[in-house]
């Protein structure tokens, strides 16, 4: 099976799983780990539903382990079989390396391939990444993001260029986002693609 995993989005859909699981028992949707749930498939008879799953929490846990991950880095990953393609951005140039020795460890995994790109160092863009983040981490109405253990809006800037990858609760939470960017006058662009994952309520018990 070949899926491509966003790691802040299979975060909130893990948890959003997990709630939803005590009301009822169901088979989790096909997933893509920011993980969200798109990404092209083929069949490998060799990797069991149950034994990728695990596998992608594995590697979903190896990602967010990593001290260095933060809010300026968006990585991903393809599982094709037992061999992992590490995919995002990040800031940190000792980070991709990091996160491929960690992945290689996670048990069942066979092979690790790394295409994590490293953005160029540039002071205009680091100016820009901390706007950005004060922006929406520091604004009331998006101010429950911050609070969340694993930051769940990523910022990628590159070139002046701002893309926004994970998950927020609502549409409008959303176009917040892209609103509170584009007043920073140095922000070239914004892509937006913030998923809409509303949080699920634990079921009431009945008595």
């Amino acid at each position: 099976m070949i899926r491509a995993y966003s790691v802040a989005l299979s975060v909130m859909l893990a948890m959003a799983w997990a709630v939803a699981a005590e009301a009822q028992a169901a088979q989790p949707p096909a997933a893509n780990s920011n993980l969200s749930t798109s990404g092209s498939q083929s069949s490998n008879p060799a990797v069991s539903p149950e034994v990728q799953a695990k596998l992608v929490d594995g590697i979903r846990h190896a990602i967010l382990m990593q001290p260095y991950y933060g809010v300026f880095d968006n990585l991903g990953f393809t599982l094709e079989g037992r061999t992992v393609i590490l995919t995002g951005q990040v800031v940190n140039p000792t980070l991709p390396l990091d996160v491929e020795r960690s992945v290689k460890k996670v048990e069942g995994v066979e092979k690790v391939i790394n295409k994590i790109e490293v953005l160029p160092p540039s002071p205009m863009d680091a100016r820009i990444r901390e706007q950005v983040r004060q922006k929406i981490y520091g604004y009331g109405p998006l101010f429950k993001y911050a609070n969340m253990p694993n930051p769940p809006i990523r910022i990628i800037v590159k070139n002046a260029r701002v893309t926004l990858d994970g998950v927020v609760d609502t549409e409008t939470d959303k176009n917040l986002c892209t609103m509170r960017v584009n007043q920073i006058s140095s922000v070239l662009s914004v892509t937006n693609n913030l998923a809409v994952v509303p949080p699920i309520s634990k079921p009431s018990k009945s008595k």
